[in-house]
């Protein structure tokens, strides 16, 4: 028998601690292969963590509710034993005052003052949890700590009900509802260490702490007043993220739209001519998304630099074809589920891809792998109605594809024996791009390449 380590998985290249939600496994309790142990939930979705082993739940790490960092180990499992064996397990998680033993007793002393430094706006945009002196700040919680508006003093007289006196999600969520009604907090129940620590470069020494100054509270901000009838609605969770992301993606990224026109007439009638044969075969619909990810594809293998991302002064070309597709939630957030290796499926495998993860998302079904990896983003604009769009990058890519609604309109039609007018079924397309790397004339390039693929789509062809 041997003791297998279950970790928190990797949830995505921006997401660094997911929350449990619920454990479904206890200690003692028989456990298979890929059966679901315990649920979490991060920023962007709600998933299932299974076992990578079979066996028996020997000890659980962390409680619901706690939050925790991206590679811990949560849960341990022994294989080849059996619920009826006389193993002793764990009788329940730790408790929220003691740490799990696996976590670090202290960082060096130079990351610690680097992290004590940087103020907290710039905390929640890094990846690496905060130590103010001994004190654990979590990225989500720095997070918070940005988008209210709480400064590190009022951060440190926040307590903590975490591991070690951290303050937690719950906690400094607590503490801004709070604060918006006036209510101050509790006596600080954490102590400032004995010695604070200096540092130039990475040369650190260690004085005494000189007698600071009492400290004031910072002047309650005064509720901003709205005339007229107003609805006010606080911003859930996920909209103040996507709402940082897309500001962040601005200042990133200088950001360039291109505009295109497609008769995409060919395309329009093969589908409504095949579509009821399709799915009694099947048993899917199939809609025009796969049909614009196969354009996509084909245009990307001719254009690489489009599916690429700029690291510093270096530019990162992907050799796998990764399609986000920008998908509405229930909610009304947005959510961009990923088509891995998009270049590898046929027009079955794509539609199949489209309606599972569009169905998941629907349904909050996600995994973690689900929204990571992407490597060039579509969205549909003309799902709702809209001709065109000017689409906002989805870092760390370097650009995105919006296609507007597909509408008849009269257009001019050339042939050999000259001109005529006709109904057509047309589409505008959008495609922002990242200018550091993408130039218009590549930029250019590659949508009117898009939009021939989809010109000349073969009316003809088999399913």
């Amino acid at each position: 028998m041997a003791i297998v380590d279950l970790v928190m998985p990797k949830m995505g290249e921006s997401i660094m601690e997911a929350t449990i939600l619920k454990w479904h496994k206890q200690p003692g309790e028989t456990v298979k292969m890929d059966e679901t142990v315990l649920e979490i939930a991060t920023d962007k979705v709600d998933s299932e963590v299974p076992s990578t082993a079979a066996g028996v739940v020997e000890e659980l790490l962390y409680n619901v509710n706690d939050v925790v960092p991206i590679g811990s180990v949560i849960a341990r499992i022994r294989t080849g034993a059996t619920a009826s064996q006389d193993a002793q397990p764990s009788s329940a998680p730790p408790s929220q005052s003691q740490a799990p033993a696996h976590q670090p007793q202290s960082e060096p002393a130079y990351a610690q003052v680097q992290e004590v430094s940087s103020t907290i706006a710039g905390q929640s945009n890094g990846q690496k949890p905060s130590m103010n002196g001994n004190r654990f700040y979590s990225p989500l919680v720095l997070n918070i700590a940005a988008n209210e508006g709480v400064s590190m003093s009022e951060l440190e007289k926040i307590p903590g009900t975490g591991n070690e006196g951290r303050v937690t999600k719950k906690d400094i969520l607590q503490y801004v509802a709070g604060r918006k009604h006036g209510v101050q907090p509790a006596q600080q129940q954490y102590q400032q260490p004995a010695q604070e620590i200096s540092i130039v470069g990475r040369q650190q020494e260690q004085r005494p702490a000189q007698q600071a100054p009492e400290r004031q509270s910072p002047p309650q901000q005064q509720p901003a007043v709205y005339s007229g009838n107003v609805e006010i609605i606080e911003m859930d969770r996920m909209r103040k993220l996507i709402a940082k992301h897309m500001v962040e993606s601005k200042h990133t990224s200088p950001h360039v739209t291109s505009f295109a026109e497609a008769d995409v007439t060919n395309m329009v009638l093969w589908r409504d001519r095949i579509k009821k044969e399709f799915e009694k075969r099947e048993g899917e619909k199939i809609t025009f998304t796969p049909l614009f990810v196969e354009a996509i594809v084909k245009c990307i293998k001719k254009y690489p630099w489009l599916n690429s991302s700029i690291d510093g002064e270096k530019l990162i070309v992907k050799k796998d074809i990764n399609i986000g597709m920008a998908t509405a939630l229930p909610s009304g957030n947005l959510i961009v589920p990923v088509i891995r290796n998009a270049d590898q499926l046929n027009l079955v495998g794509l539609t199949k891809q489209v309606n599972g993860l569009a169905s998941a998302a629907r349904n909050n079904k996600l995994k973690p792998d689900d929204t990571s990896g992407g490597t060039f983003t579509l969205t549909n604009v003309g799902s709702f109605g809209s001709i065109m769009g000017t689409p906002i990058i989805n870092q760390p890519q370097v650009a995105i594809l919006a296609v507007g609604a597909i509408k008849k309109r009269p257009v001019v039609i050339e042939t050999e024996q000259g001109d005529s007018i006709a109904i057509r079924h047309m589409m505008y397309l959008s495609m922002s791009y990242d200018h550091r790397i993408i130039d218009g004339a590549l930029g250019a390039t590659f949508l009117t390449a898009v939009a021939k693929e989809l010109e000349n789509f073969d009316g003809s062809r088999e399913i």
